[in-house]
Formats: C-alpha cells, structure tokens, sequence
C-alpha cells in the first residue's frame, strides 16, 4: 500500500462509499449511447456506461467522481467520448512533492517508488496525505470517435486537469527521473474524459517550461479577475495587493497578472534575502517583504509597514500555516484567494471568525475560462516572469541539485 512511504493516509482514502449512483449524479454524467468503442472491451458488471465526468471508471467507492475515487480503472481502452494519451512527463504540485520528498528522504530509488506506488495502488497519482496531483503532458494515442476535445493522434498536449482524477499507468517505473525536481520524466499512458480540459503545448516555448507555466495557470486568471473587479470600483483606490510566495512559479504570474489588471502597489512577500533578490531584479513588485508567511502577527505587520493592509491577497505557497497570517495582512472588505494545496479550509474559516476578520476568501480550483492563454501570455510578454520560470526550469534539471520545495515557495 501506498502509506508504507507516505505515512499516515490523508482525505483522499478515507471517503465513505456510497450504494450506487443516484437519478441526478446519473442525469449530470449520462453515459454515450453504444457502450465501450468496439474492440475495447466492455464496462464491468454494475457500473455505469461511458460518461463525460468519468463515472465509468470509477471502481471504488461507488457513486464518487474521479477525484473523490480511492481507485480508478487505468485500462488502455477507451470509451466512445475518451482520448488516450501517451505520457511524456508528470508535474507533481508542489504540497505532494514536498511531502514525498519529506516522506522518503528525498533518494532517487525511494522518490521513484513512492510515486509508482501510488499509482499502481490508485490508477491515478493522487498522493493520499496530500490528496493533491499534478499535470501532464504527451502525446494524443487514440481519440474516440464521440470526444469533445477536437483532439488528434499525434498532438502533443498538456492536460489542465489534476493527475488526482485522470487514470494513469506508468510503464517505465521512471527509470530516467532524479528524485530531485517536481518534473518527472515518464512513459505510461492516460486517459482524458468528455469534460477534460486541455491545451495543445505552444510551439514557441521549450516543453519543460511550458509544462511548468500551464501547471499554474489557474493562479493569474482568478488574481486578474478579482484584481479588475477590485480596481474598477468607481471612487476607490487603486487595490494594494499582496502575494505571499511572489519570486515562486504561480506568485510571479499573479503578481504579473494584478499589475495588468490594475493593481495600485504589489507587495511581494518571500521567505528569504534569495527570493527577495530574485524578486527584485525581476521587477514584479513595488515593495519587497522578508517574512515568515506561517507568523501571522509578524506577517500582518510586515505588510502594514509595506503600505498595506491589502484589498486582496494571494497565497501562493506550499507550506501549510499561512491561513492567519493571510487573513490578517487583509483589509476589512478584502479577498484573500487560496491556491496552496497546503491550505487548510478549517484553519481559513475559523481563524477568520476567531479574529472577527470581515473578508472574502476564495479558493483558486486550477480553471477560469482561458487560463492556459493569459498564463501563456504573461511568461512571453513580461521578461521578469520569464526570467523566473528559466530560472527554476533550468535549475530541477540540473543533476545531482539539491531538491527544491516545489512550485510555489514559503
């Protein structure tokens, strides 16, 4: 079992199953006519038919979407409305990486298993005390012939969706993968549903780079549209907005992606005098904050004498701790946006009412409606998020490094 590396099992094996399927989760999934392509085989006995949300291949507990499943059926054949991918490389976010590392002890053979683990436990690399992911990107096998994707064999992709829902098999045990970087070189394949969401890998941008941009693209989108509305009200000042975990992947981005929505000051806040130089030379924020985002108080008040409180905050970074810190460096009437997979709803809601804070707090699902192209846009157009990225890029494949905290920094 997958907790012999992983230690104690998290959310994700703990849901209880339910009888079956009900009218309502059967009418917002109804499988396409025929059954399986011909020559695929067919569904189990007592489970449902082919659905765009991947009900069919759910096999434990019953009645669960993909993402709730403890176990999902991997198999290679595919239904009408299904694409086959054939797996190039894995993006491990950023909490699962750091609990992995942290786990195994960060060894090349103990890190390869870990993960080959989990996905021959799961059909899915879904890490069980995380409950998180990741992406990925390959190469278009098979398309059914009823998918909605408009896919083709032989276009290479980037799969939007988390790796915590999307049935996978590794074939390689990721013999070429260092241990050291969230990246992870794979062969496999995976199957991609009806509802899936996917973009076609740009062709001007390196793979690895592309890969870690569409991994957090989620992240600038939703920043940029509360940020707009933020700064769009009529007679209010231009919004402070601060980023916690700024010089990383998905802070960069947001801070990129509030500067172009309006934003009046940007505080970026770092754990470090590293990242505090990274972010300075790429130019993203107006002020620059050493502080530990998992003390509140001192957080809070960093970001006071920076100029805040802020309109809107966002949490970019995997460390679990950061709820009160974020809630407090934000004004009465503020958003704060959640996109760590370290984020703790409890510790959010909780700590918010203990200290009778009036804010808004949004947790950042991974989609608004063209994401990928904004993120895309960002890393081309503004050198300081290229930069960035290069960096970071550059420094997971370099051998025998130490290995990073994953893509969104304390």
């Amino acid at each position: 079992m997958a907790g012999s590396f992983l230690g104690r099992q998290g959310r994700a094996g703990s849901q209880p199953g339910r009888p079956g399927i009900t009218a309502g989760e059967q009418a917002a999934g109804q499988p396409p006519a025929g059954g399986p392509r011909e020559g695929s085989g067919s569904p189990r006995p007592g489970r449902p038919g082919g659905s765009p949300l991947g009900l069919h291949r759910v096999i434990t507990p019953a009645g669960v979407l993909p993402q709730a499943a403890r176990k999902l059926d991997a198999s290679p054949q595919i239904w009408p409305d299904e694409v086959r991918v054939a797996v190039e490389r894995l993006n491990l976010d950023a909490a699962s990486f750091r609990q992995l590392r942290d786990a195994t002890g960060g060894g090349a053979a103990a890190m390869r298993a870990a993960v080959c683990e989990i996905v021959a436990d799961r059909g899915k690399m879904q890490n069980p005390v995380t409950g998180s992911g990741g992406m990925l990107t390959g190469v278009v096998d098979e398309a059914g012939p009823d998918s909605p994707l408009g896919l083709v064999p032989g276009e290479r992709i980037a799969t939007l969706v988390s790796l915590s829902l999307t049935p996978l098999v590794i074939t390689d045990g990721l013999a070429r993968w260092d241990g050291q970087s969230e990246q992870v070189p794979c062969e496999g394949h995976a199957i991609l549903f009806g509802r899936s969401i996917v973009s076609p890998l740009p062709a001007d941008l390196p793979g690895p780079l592309a890969l870690a941009v569409l991994d957090v693209c989620g992240a600038p989108a939703l920043t940029w549209r509360v940020v707009s509305q933020a700064a769009g009200r009529v007679e209010a000042p231009k919004p402070v907005v601060t980023v916690l975990g700024a010089a990383g992947k998905s802070g960069s981005l947001s801070a990129a992606a509030a500067r172009r929505a309006g934003a009046g000051t940007i505080i970026g806040v770092v754990p470090n005098q590293a990242e505090a130089d990274i972010l300075r030379t790429a130019g993203l924020a107006d002020r620059v904050v050493i502080a530990d985002a998992r003390d509140p108080v001192a957080l809070a008040g960093a970001v006071r004498e920076a100029g805040g409180p802020a309109a809107v905050t966002v949490v970019c970074v995997d460390v679990p701790g950061c709820e009160g810190g974020a809630v407090l460096a934000t004004a009465d009437g503020g958003t704060v946006i959640f996109f760590s997979m370290a984020t703790s709803f409890t510790a959010a809601a909780l700590g918010a009412e203990g200290v009778a804070a009036d804010v808004t707090m949004l947790v950042g699902n991974g989609y608004v409606p063209g994401h990928a192209r904004l993120a895309l846009d960002l890393v081309r157009a503004e050198p300081g998020v290229r930069g960035i990225f290069g960096a970071r890029v550059a420094d997971s494949a370099r051998p025998g490094r130490p290995g990073r905290p994953g893509k969104e920094e304390a």
